[in-house]
């Protein structure tokens, strides 16, 4: 399995025998090139033009955009319900978190969630290996909440997500930094294009935090 972080909440995961693109953006709303997209699965995480930019990408079949489960072409995936800011909902809409299992590695996309997650939401969501959170604040949970997302989570994996870089010139969000700070690493993290796992032996016990270079510009 192979995990490519497009830009801003976009990855696109390449699995043996299907591929999924999540949250795919419209360029003329951040400043963000896109580069030419292909999907069996488009996952949705809410209805925002940053996020829900369904032109971007060919050829998939099927899109999920709701909460809820199923299993296309080889892939588990669940929704599950939460919201885009702390007021349940009240100034940003609803949020789907996605749960997908691929090749036997286990993934979380957190979309732009923006609160802690309850005892009762924690109970629902399986153990992932890799998670893709947002740090960047303002629209979402900042690095601080983010930390907190990640210990109630433990995955094996974090992915960065939704912060500030300085290709990003329609919004304005804190930067990966602060992130890095938070969880305590000083700058001192994992860098990569792409992120490839072939098993779950390759997952560490204690949490690793990869930062993927975006690939907006490829």
């Amino acid at each position: 399995m192979e995990i490519t972080y497009i830009g801003h909440s976009c990855f696109r995961i390449k699995g043996k025998e299907t591929s999924v693109v999540i949250d795919p953006y419209n360029p003329e709303k951040l400043g963000y090139k896109l580069p030419k997209l292909e999907a069996d699965i488009l996952l949705i995480s809410h209805d925002h033009d940053d996020h829900n930019f369904k032109d971007g990408v060919k050829d998939y079949s099927f899109i999920i955009d709701a909460p809820g489960e199923c299993e296309i072409k080889g892939i588990y995936v669940q929704g599950f319900e939460s919201y885009h800011d702390e007021s349940k909902g009240s100034k940003r809409g609803k949020n789907v978190m996605y749960y997908l299992e691929v090749d036997g590695i286990s993934l979380m996309h957190l979309g732009d969630l923006g609160h802690e997650l309850s005892e009762d939401t924690l109970e629902q969501i399986p153990y992932s290996d890799v998670l893709m959170t947002p740090i960047g604040g303002v629209y979402t949970i900042d690095a601080k909440t983010a930390a907190k997302v990640i210990s109630s989570l433990e995955p094996g994996i974090v992915i960065p997500m939704h912060y500030q870089t300085k290709d990003l010139v329609k919004l304005k969000l804190d930067g990966l930094e602060k992130f890095l700070d938070e969880m305590g690493l000083n700058g001192e993290v994992k860098t990569l294009d792409k992120l490839k796992i072939s098993s779950k032996s390759e997952i560490p016990e204690d949490t690793e935090v990869v930062v993927l270079e975006p690939q907006y510009s490829v």
